[in-house]
């Protein structure tokens, strides 16, 4: 994996959000009060999201280090933070005092990530769920793309509640011009996402043409009902994520997740190197890791995993443009084909392909 992403720059924020959607993830694994979860660190949102159901631990890896210095200040943020100032201090809720929430935040830092933050400072009175390289990409197309092709009002209109053949019949009379499918198509091809919103290096397993994939996903969502409150599409469109927030952000779960949030810790390295120091795992959250991994260093991957899986662990998978499935390189994982045909379908995340859910036998 390290030479696979040799060339990917590990020194900035990449995802200052989570793109995969916590709700799902949570039914997906079932986690109980004595599991013990490894969790692709991102941005860290789905990690805090796994501690409302109380496991024994959550290991958050990640090969960036700067992606874990982000969950590191998310975590000080649970500690130090009511709800109210938690929101406004990242960035969900407008403020002009982050500046002296982070001095109460800074309080629950080691010296070096008061160091880091420090300088960073910027980042944080700009709100930090914004600060992320895939973040400003999105901004991008808000302002260059959309509004050449949608008014706000439209904008607006398409997250109004309607029933599916009122917001079907929507998307096809008013939104889906013809402007909307080139615009949409060049701003999300590959060139342009490869350099702009992830790394070339992400795309480099992508055999599909990456804009009529994005388009064909981004089509059956904008048609549905569940675009409606789809937080990652009202950020998106309009710049945040407004009422429907992410799971680890919701006030029924903050509380949950400030009890917890010591069972969080943060490892710094690939999965393999993380089984070095911590056993017993038996839910993995891993993201969509598997998009960049050629079908050899995937097969090796996948045997790690389920060799270092205790019996009846279940892990949780996305496919975004690059189709991965552990459960055909082993005959240990069933795949629970029932349960994730229905998780997609309600998925915030509509641009993948789909969650996977494998179970080890």
């Amino acid at each position: 994996m390290k030479d696979q992403l040799k060339n990917v720059k590990h020194d900035y924020i990449r995802y200052a959000n989570c793109w995969e959607d916590a709700d799902v993830l949570l039914e997906g694994l079932d986690v109980q009060n004595q599991d013990k979860v490894l969790s692709i660190g991102s941005a860290g949102d789905n990690s805090f999201s796994l501690l409302s159901k109380s496991p024994e631990f959550v290991v958050a890896v990640d090969i960036n280090l700067v992606q874990l210095n982000l969950i590191e200040l998310k975590k000080a943020t649970f500690q130090a933070l009511n709800h109210n100032e938690f929101l406004s201090f990242l960035g969900f809720e407008k403020s002009l005092d982050r500046i002296a929430l982070y001095n109460k935040v800074r309080e629950y830092l080691s010296p070096e990530l008061q160091m880091f933050w420090d300088e960073r400072t910027d980042e944080i009175y700009s709100g930090i769920i914004y600060a992320g390289k895939f973040e400003r990409y999105f901004k991008m197309f808000r302002k260059w793309i959309l509004p050449m092709v949608h008014t706000k009002n439209r904008i607006n209109t398409l997250f109004l509640e309607k029933d599916q053949a009122a917001q079907k019949l929507f998307f096809n009379k008013r939104w889906n011009n013809l402007r909307w499918r080139i615009l949409f198509k060049l701003f999300f091809s590959k060139f342009v996402m490869g350099r702009l919103g992830r790394d070339p290096a992400f795309l480099k397993e992508v055999e599909v043409p990456v804009s009529e994939f994005i388009i064909g996903q981004a089509e059956k969502h904008l048609s549905s009902v569940y675009a409606q409150k789809n937080y990652f599409l009202n950020f998106i469109m309009k710049g945040n994520f407004g009422e429907h927030l992410p799971h680890y952000a919701r006030k029924e779960n903050f509380e949950l997740i400030k009890l917890n949030v010591d069972r969080l810790v943060v490892f710094n390295g690939l999965a393999e190197d993380a089984f070095k120091k911590y056993k017993g795992f038996n839910k993995f959250n891993l993201s969509n890791i598997f998009e960049y991994m050629n079908p050899e260093l995937f097969k090796n991957v996948t045997n790690n995993f389920v060799e270092n899986a205790q019996e009846g662990a279940r892990f949780a998978y996305w496919n975004l443009m690059v189709p991965r499935r552990m459960h055909e390189f082993t005959l240990e994982l069933s795949p629970q084909g029932l349960l994730t045909q229905d998780l997609r379908t309600f998925d915030k995340g509509f641009f993948y392909k789909g969650i996977n859910i494998d179970v080890k036998q």
